[in-house]
């Protein structure tokens, strides 16, 4: 069983082993779609695949939908190369519910897929074209948040950034540069109304976009490298809804390659890109799924609705993502993340059937976090913090492992933790002295910067930018050391663009100096510490 359009087919052969293919007419989507496209995205990578892909492979089943979706990619050209051309842009979802059962769905509603750079001439022509299109209703991106920035953290703009702003529309060399020459080419066609939709999954993702794009645009007027007027019409005719989304795509497993070669399905390589994309012919992926997005869509978009997608208004999407990033999944992750790396877990799953663990967790999200979390409406903050504690992070059958979640930790804490605490901080019915667990995480982490596990067995610490720096401080602490650690710890504790405020400032140093030197004490000292504080 081959994943291309021949390939699928031998339906009989495909049914018979449990898959499910497209029932609808995708020679007729692919060729609707190229004359009057209505949804193009950007990024992709894993979670496109298995989550707005599919959306719009529901609608397109139901006749909700005549049109699929384009395809673009501006970073990691590898992935249409090695995955998309060569499957002519079909997906095999893989859902692993956490009763053990699964879903092999074929997703069929990519119609073209193509890489977004002027240096694939004919490819970014069809691009140019595809944004001239009066029935262009949506443009969304999955990019991760590191690709909405322009500048580096001396606040001076990245290089290829300058060097675009410098050569205006005719010659992007960054995607989001790539992406307002795009629009560019939309105004030039007639001013049609978009919306640029951000569905990464960072707080005030289309905010972020927003800035982006009109920074760029006004340095372009400015320079008059487009026409005066562009960004009046990125200020009224182009809407950046924000959105928040939630779904577990990790990394291709290699237990479901097995299982899938089992069933004979041929196209399981696993393509590990040189910009360090893991991604394959599948995508294996949880089955709970939440897409929240702002209604703020000028030309009309696609009915997703119908789907699950919520659409709301801004102050509510906000509220949504703040209940889900500071309090009902984030942080919890942060927590399994850290103490996942210590005591040598390698999937999430395993760390939930650890007593202590599943503990901290809980006492994270229902007692201290919930206080001063703020209901949507829309999603009741405790169903969903159960069905993440009870179903989504204890699912074996999810390969989501510590050590990818515990990556950019030192970019987390401040929203994940420091959220919560600035509530607490900013409410006189609540004392700050009341949290005892998040201290322990925050005591955990820099525990964690040593490099060394709850054994003594030295581990590498996930990619982070602030690792080498604040590694620094703790990089002659021992185990065995009885302290005091003050000194050492001091230039963290204080350094409010890691957990969002001066741990001194609001008393919560002391506790946490405390709890690392109990952390570091001995071997087995992490687990021991574990018991104390959570028995």
């Amino acid at each position: 069983m081959k994943l291309t359009t021949q390939g699928i087919q031998q339906e009989t052969s495909w049914e018979e082993k449990g898959f499910t293919l497209p029932s609808f007419d995708r020679e007729k989507m692919i060729a609707k779609t190229v004359q009057n496209p209505t949804w193009i995205h950007f990024g992709a990578g894993n979670i496109f695949r298995g989550f707005p892909a599919a959306l719009q492979q529901t609608l397109l089943e139901q006749g909700k939908a005549e049109t699929g979706i384009i395809v673009g990619e501006g970073f990691d050209y590898q992935i249409i190369d090695d995955i998309y051309a060569k499957h002519d842009n079909l997906t095999l979802l893989v859902t692993l519910k956490s009763d053990g059962t699964i879903e092999k769905k074929v997703i069929g509603s990519v119609a073209e897929a193509y890489k977004c750079d002027p240096q694939f001439k004919k490819e970014w022509e069809f691009f140019k074209g595809a944004f001239r299109k009066p029935s262009l209703q949506m443009v969304s991106f999955t990019i991760t948040e590191k690709g909405y920035s322009l500048k580096g953290g001396n606040g001076e703009f990245y290089p290829a950034i300058a060097a675009d702003l410098a050569n205006g529309p005719a010659k992007p060399s960054m995607f989001l540069s790539k992406l307002t020459a795009l629009v560019y080419e939309r105004y030039l066609a007639g001013k049609g109304k978009l919306a640029l939709v951000s569905m990464d999954n960072c707080s005030h993702n289309g905010e972020k976009l927003q800035n982006a794009v009109l920074t760029l645009a006004r340095g372009w007027e400015t320079n008059a490298l487009v026409e005066k007027g562009f960004v009046a019409y990125l200020e009224k005719d182009v809407s950046f809804p924000w959105s928040m989304i939630d779904k577990i795509t990790p990394r291709p497993d290699a237990d479901v390659e097995k299982m899938l070669q089992k069933d004979g399905f041929e196209d399981t390589t696993m393509v590990v890109t040189d910009k360090n994309t893991y991604i394959a012919p599948f995508v294996n992926a949880e089955e709970c799924e939440y897409l929240v997005i702002e209604d703020d869509f000028p030309n009309g978009r696609p009915a997703l609705e119908e789907t699950g997608v919520f659409f709301t208004d801004r102050d509510t999407v906000n509220k949504v993502e703040r209940m889900k990033v500071t309090t009902c999944l984030n942080p919890l992750h942060t927590a399994l993340a850290i103490y996942g790396c210590l005591l040598d877990y390698k999937l999430i799953a395993d760390e939930m059937k650890d007593p202590l663990l599943n503990k901290m967790v809980h006492t994270i999200g229902y007692i201290e976090g919930m206080p001063v979390v703020i209901d949507p409406k829309i999603i009741n903050p405790k169903q969903f913090i159960k069905e993440v504690l009870e179903v989504r992070f204890p699912n074996p059958f999810m390969p989501d492992t510590p050590q990818r979640i515990a990556t950019d930790t030192s970019q987390k804490l401040a929203i994940r933790f420091g959220e919560t605490v600035k509530a607490y901080m900013a409410n006189e019915k609540l004392d700050v002295a009341d949290l005892k667990i998040i201290p322990l995480v925050f005591a955990g982490w820099i525990r964690y910067l040593m490099g060394i596990d709850d054994t003594g067995k030295v581990f590498t610490p996930s990619p982070d930018p602030r690792l080498a720096e604040v590694s620094l401080h703790v990089k002659d602490i021992k185990l065995g050391d009885k302290g005091p650690f003050s000194e050492q710890l001091k230039p963290i504790l204080r350094d409010e663009s890691i957990f969002g405020f001066d741990l001194y400032a609001n008393g919560m140093a002391s506790l946490v100096e405390t709890y690392f030197t109990e952390l570091v004490s001995s071997k087995g000292a992490i687990r021991k510490t574990l018991e104390k504080y959570l028995k």
